[in-house]
């Protein structure tokens, strides 16, 4: 089942989710919590939250919400690591699988695969144990749809689910740890890698995923405006992390917002704003994108962070792709450079989109057509047509800012701020002065693009992409002119971040 990019065309929602938690598997961060007292129902509860996945093909485990049932068993929710072949089925084990197994099946014995590293995705697990038929007890919704619990791949066949014990007591709903980002079983079990925005959790209640969204007159599936309508019960919660602390209170991370005070405590998680981030279900911000990679690179922090690898028999080693394509407006991103690496040309651009069997999204070779980009040797180049000047190098550390407008086929970039010369003058985005040409040689769409010009196993550059909700938390605090967006440096005027809504308008 395709499912549509929530926020992907940036129309207002009536309802808009300001911000969303980053977790990068690399850092073992969650959010932790041990629950005291009495629950308002030990058998009943829903589950709402909106994710976007980080690599969906890396093949650990990834858990999302977990508690202690007893001892060390655990219920808990997690996308699966690999299992027959496949990748990213939601799977729920209840008491380590002891009263209840399950993966997510579209009815026909085939898995439900997240994997669109661009899309949020709102789940809901409703839950009622109480219930007489067996597949009442759990409900599994994705952006409002209901799917099978019934279906399961164990030891390369399809087998029956264990289905969920009638008046099972549930771990969620037990005076124990809980997590949010890792599995509770041991501190640090599969942790969680992606963006997890609006969660809710009810406890005495199955609700409908109605209760939490809503589909638009465009067929979209969007969040709705409910805490105040919602009874959260003892053990409810609501996190809309807005806050920054790393402590168990209203100004932390894990701040409950539902009116319980059942605060969650931050842990590897950093004050300074990289794990909060303003890419949302209802504001979807570009980053790069691992599945067109073919192993050329190591992907981290939602996608922002990559390291290129050593592509072997590929003399220009070229990753990756971003995953918005624009072929009209004018557009701005940074990128933080971590390791310049050694042995070869390490670039930073924009790349056409280009599908003829031999590369997915864009073209390969440095130097050729459908490329354009700012090289760390200190070359601009408008694909096979070269240079007009040489302009500075730039190395570990810098912060090197792409500008493209595709309304006058205009490229420029600077080096900390410095915008480089096209040979006549100081490029000037901002007045369309000095920039260098924009050659289309396929179908004039475009994309940022990372490259680089070796297969020497020492040259592994490392970079943080900003579209405006980067990792590196800029000093400056510079917005594009619609407040979108975080830059060290101040956006050129007429220039946008890659995000839904300026694309709505612009793209």
């Amino acid at each position: 089942m395709v499912f549509p990019v929530v926020g992907g065309d940036g129309k207002p929602t009536g309802y808009e989710i300001d911000n969303s938690m980053r977790f990068n598997r690399g850092d073992a961060a969650c959010l932790r919590k041990t629950f005291s007292g009495s629950p308002t129902s030990t058998k009943i509860c829903t589950i709402s939250f909106w994710t976007k996945l980080a690599d969906p093909s890396n093949t650990d485990a990834k858990a999302i919400f977990s508690a202690i049932k007893s001892g060390v068993n655990e219920d808990v929710i997690k996308f699966m690591g690999v299992n027959n072949g496949i990748l990213n089925g939601i799977e729920i084990n209840f008491n380590n699988t002891g009263d209840g197994s399950m993966m997510i099946s579209s009815g026909n014995s085939t898995l439900i695969k997240l994997r669109d590293p661009s899309a949020w995705y709102h789940i809901v697990i409703a839950i009622d144990s109480s219930q007489g038929t067996a597949s009442n007890r759990v409900k599994v919704y994705i952006n409002g749809t209901q799917f099978d619990t019934e279906a399961r791949v164990e030891g390369g066949s399809v087998a029956d689910d264990v289905a969920l014990s009638q008046n099972y007591e549930l771990g969620f709903l037990t005076a124990s740890a809980h997590s949010i980002g890792e599995n509770v079983e041991s501190a640090g079990n599969e942790p969680y890698d992606g963006y997890l925005a609006d969660f809710h959790f009810v406890d005495g209640q199955q609700l409908a995923p109605t209760t939490f969204a809503e589909t638009d007159d465009n067929g979209v599936w969007i969040p709705k405006d409910c805490k105040d309508d919602l009874t959260y019960g003892n053990y409810g919660f609501f996190l809309e992390f807005k806050q920054t602390g790393t402590s168990a209170n209203s100004s932390g991370m894990g701040a409950d917002t539902s009116g319980n005070d059942n605060h969650f405590t931050p842990t590897n998680l950093q004050s300074d704003g990289r794990h909060i981030t303003t890419d949302t279900p209802t504001n979807n911000f570009c980053t790069m994108n691992p599945l067109t990679a073919s192993s050329r690179a190591t992907f981290s922090n939602g996608n922002t962070k990559l390291t290129l690898n050593l592509q072997n028999s590929v003399p220009y080693g070229q990753v990756e792709f971003g995953n918005f394509f624009v072929n009209k407006g004018k557009w701005y991103y940074e990128v933080f450079v971590v390791e310049n690496g050694a042995g070869g040309q390490v670039v930073f651009g924009w790349n056409e989109k280009y599908e003829d069997g031999g590369y997915f999204n864009g073209h390969n070779n440095l130097g050729s057509s459908g490329n354009v980009y700012y090289g760390d040797d200190g070359h601009i180049r408008d694909g096979s047509v070269g240079e007009t000047t040489a302009p500075d190098t730039y190395a570990d550390s810098d912060i090197i800012g792409i500008a493209l407008d595709l309304d006058n086929h205009k490229f420029y970039a600077h080096k900390n701020g410095t915008y480089q010369s096209n040979g006549s003058g100081t490029g000037n985005p901002s007045n369309g002065t000095n920039g260098y040409t924009v050659t289309s040689a396929y179908n004039d769409y475009w994309t940022p693009w990372i490259s680089k010009d070796s297969d020497n196993a020492s040259h592994n550059p490392t970079a943080n992409f900003n579209f405006g909700n980067g990792l590196n938390v800029p000093s400056s605090g510079n917005s594009d002119a619609n407040g979108y967006g975080n830059f060290e440096y101040a956006v050129p005027t007429g220039y946008y971040s890659l995000c839904t809504k300026n694309l709505a308008e612009y793209g």
